[in-house]
């Protein structure tokens, strides 16, 4: 359930326990980080050089943790980029319980950390985690930002999904990405999935409509919530490609 009636939240599907990074093919090159957001919570998180000066900083859903999201990462890291994947308190071992407000502040940590490296920035937004990757775009402009089946709002999705409760009234962390994605002035990508039922394409299209751009826009057919990139397959990465090769490499390249 995404609403939690008593509660007034989002319903938070984190997994908690600690993992480790598995052994074999690249993967030894992961960093472990551990991380302190601005109110003291200890916070989890990998980062996996890349041979691009440019990082991905990946901002993962409402369910798992930054384990589940390796094979995804790796299409990154194969294009040159560095990745940081990040697990919110209350996920994947890091201490404390989400909250939109503690969400923005483990995003503003690891935003801290990728800043002592060189080169840009780019977030990527799965999700819930459109609402800190937005946020983060207001308060720290990237490179370039990715939005992966996003929500217009808690709100929204909650109204789609208990179409007679007084959703609005319930929710207490909101993730108002609607009424923030007009002031976002970097480039923006959004990608949602034609059939997904957990967020409705029409919200992933609602932000791209109120971006100001630069902006692309990318629907795949027969996708939905969970299997976006899997069943994009290889349209799914050169739209990525080719949108980070206009608004990252170029640009950079050209002021060399």
């Amino acid at each position: 359930m995404w609403v939690q009636s008593l509660q007034a939240t989002p319903n938070y599907h984190r997994e908690g326990a600690p993992f480790h990074i598995a052994s074999g093919d690249d993967l030894g090159a992961l960093q472990e980080l551990e991380l302190r957001s601005a109110d003291g919570v200890r916070i989890n998180g990998w980062y996996w050089p890349g041979v691009r000066p440019e990082n991905v900083l990946m901002l993962h859903g409402n369910a798992g943790h930054r384990g589940h999201r390796l094979d995804w990462a790796r299409g990154f890291h194969e294009l040159g980029f560095g990745v940081l994947l990040l697990d919110y308190r209350g996920y994947g071992g890091s201490d404390g319980s989400p909250t939109e407000e503690g969400l923005y502040l483990d995003a503003e940590a690891a935003v801290a950390w990728l800043r002592r490296r060189p080169g840009g920035m780019i977030y990527l937004g799965e999700s819930l985690g459109s609402g800190p990757a937005i946020e983060l775009a207001l308060r720290h402009p990237p490179a370039a930002l990715i939005l992966h089946a996003p929500l217009a709002s808690a709100v929204d999705v909650g109204r789609a999904a208990y179409p007679y409760l007084p959703v609005s009234w319930l929710l207490k962390d909101r993730y108002e990405n609607d009424r923030k994605i007009g002031k976002v002035a970097s480039p923006i990508l959004v990608i949602h999935g034609e059939r997904d039922s957990v967020v409705p394409l029409e919200q992933g299209r609602r932000l791209f409509d109120l971006s100001p751009g630069p902006k692309e826009w990318l629907s795949v057919p027969k996708a939905g919530h969970n299997d976006l990139a899997y069943t994009g397959g290889e349209r799914y990465w050169s739209a990525i490609r080719a949108f980070l090769e206009k608004s990252v490499i170029r640009p950079a390249s050209a002021r060399n």
